[in-house]
């Protein structure tokens, strides 16, 4: 009887361990891959996940068949030949030991949306949340969002899945990217995939690989302060303050509420920075690598306001994460549309320097560094009081207006008008433009405002501004009877009204390069 028992112990033993050796070969995709997805048309689109080492996998769709062999660590992927747009629902599936279904799969464009939080400001909170919601019945728009993951390690799958456009899932979703996408889907009459990885507050420099930052001498001063960040949260010492603190910390807060007052605030541990928005390469890891391979036709951007003190260091930082993305995706130089900072803080009596109108310079340079960039300049519609404009649809139709003109093929105006060239002609100046159309609209007024003006003693005053061309505006001041330079919109938040006949506004910009005030930031 003893030995019948060690034999069905065995049996039982050894069924136990066949189901879990079954369920680890068991095929896996990521999260991107799931029920209600779009696939990219017109291009080759990769699909991978995890098996068992060795196990052969087939992936298929419509009549097409590819197969892939799972590597030693588990991983397999295949590429799918081109598709066409296709409106009507498909299915991808995958088989290995299992069987893998994914369902209701349309083929159309994909973006990703991306940036700090006026890219992660959900249509809840911008403008008529409610009736947005009422009309946001699109089921061949699709949705997913990337959670808010800070780490080291780079990450193959995140948790989430994605959704089919309507008043219940598009509440919550990027408001700029919504509302972008759907004027895409309205104008083309094709299926629409966003893709949101966007993280409120979050630095350039989380969204880049740290080898990249490291392999660059102008980053080093940087990455020597996250260095001592880092030791820091490991150190004795550090540790036993921040306890001592804490303790102290919950002392006061209690004898506070005990007399009906405010705690103070909670001291923060050593290392809570580390899995934070900030730290180099941290968003890269946890946000952005899951996604990376995915098929998209390119991506939108908002952010910046975290690196506006650091705004001459931003010239290069912002190129060097967009080209960064570029190469990993292998997808060529995929379009890349950004948002220039909107107008912020309080309007300032007199013109000066604005760490905030470097920044949006540093900006508009990326367009002349790489190819299929854009900017969408918005020095119009932000708010003084709230660093997050509530008006997010303006911000989703312009950037749209840059897509559907370069990669889709239609005529609308899509480029505020720039900067090009000025000519001095006494105490006045003739400044030109690029990108103008058929020419300028102040707004409200005849007279064009956001103009300063400065000599050779680089004080500046405010300047008059009259349209004198299709494409000129004449600056002029009594106070400065020999002008040297010129600056439009140069302020966190100017006062301006110069647009294009076709609405939009005058890229700001300036016609010195005196060293700003960020210059030196590191």
């Amino acid at each position: 009887m003893h030995r019948q028992f060690l034999c069905c112990a065995a049996t039982v033993c050894a069924i136990l361990l066949g189901w879990i050796n079954v369920s680890q070969a068991d095929v896996k995709l990521p999260a991107i891959f799931t029920d209600h997805m779009v696939l990219q048309q017109g291009q080759k689109n990769r699909v991978w996940g995890q098996a068992a080492a060795g196990e052969k996998v087939t992936v298929s769709i419509g009549t097409q068949q590819h197969a892939a062999t799972a590597d030693a660590a588990g991983k397999w992927m295949v590429t799918l030949d081109p598709l066409p747009v296709s409106r009507d629902p498909a299915t991808l599936t995958i088989k290995g030991n299992n069987t893998v279904t994914i369902s209701d799969v349309l083929v159309g464009e994909v973006w990703i949306c991306s940036g700090q939080s006026n890219m992660q400001w959900s249509v809840n909170q911008a403008n008529d949340p409610d009736l947005e919601r009422l009309t946001a019945n699109y089921p061949q728009i699709r949705l997913i969002s990337v959670p808010q993951v800070g780490t080291q390690e780079p990450q193959d799958d995140f948790n989430g899945s994605w959704s089919v456009c309507s008043g219940d899932t598009v509440g919550d979703f990027s408001a700029v990217g919504y509302f972008f996408g759907r004027q895409l889907h309205k104008t083309l009459g094709v299926p629409i995939g966003l893709i949101d990885n966007a993280w409120g507050g979050s630095a350039c420099e989380a969204w880049v690989r740290r080898d990249l930052l490291a392999s660059k001498p102008e980053y080093g001063p940087l990455l020597e302060r996250w260095a001592a960040i880092e030791q820091q949260a490991t150190d004795p010492a550090v540790l036993a303050k921040y306890e001592a603190d804490l303790a102290a910390w919950r002392k006061a807060a209690q004898e506070a509420r005990a007399a009906g007052k405010q705690p103070p605030r909670q001291p923060q541990a050593p290392g809570a920075q580390l899995t934070g928005n900030h730290r180099p390469a941290n968003i890269y890891n946890g946000v952005l690598k899951p996604t990376i391979g995915y098929g998209i036709r390119g991506a939108i951007w908002y952010q910046g306001e975290s690196n506006a003190g650091r705004a001459y260091q931003y010239r290069d930082l912002f190129p060097l994460m967009i080209q960064s993305w570029r190469d990993e995706w292998q997808q060529g130089d995929f379009p890349f549309y950004y948002v220039q900072l909107a107008d912020y803080l309080a309007e300032k009596p007199e013109p000066g320097d604005s760490a905030w109108a470097e920044l949006r310079e540093a900006q508009t340079m990326t367009m002349s560094k790489l190819p299929n960039t854009g900017q969408a300049v918005i020095i119009d519609i932000g708010e003084g009081k709230d660093i997050h404009p509530k008006n997010k649809l303006d911000v989703g139709k312009r950037l749209a207006r840059w897509a559907l003109a370069k990669d889709y093929g239609i005529s609308i105006a899509h480029r505020s008008p720039e900067y090009a060239s000025m000519t001095k002609n006494g105490n006045k100046v003739t400044l030109t433009f690029d990108h103008v159309g058929s020419g300028f609209r102040p707004f409200d007024v005849q007279e064009c405002r956001g103009f300063a003006m400065a000599g050779e003693d680089k004080k500046w005053v405010w300047a008059e501004g009259k349209v004198t061309g299709p494409n000129t505006i004449e600056v002029w001041s009594d106070a400065v009877k020999d002008p040297v330079a010129v600056r439009y919109g140069w302020a966190d938040n100017p006062v301006v009204n110069v647009y294009s006949n076709d609405g939009l506004p005058l890229t700001p910009f300036r016609t010195d390069d005196w060293k700003g005030v960020t210059a030196d930031a590191k």
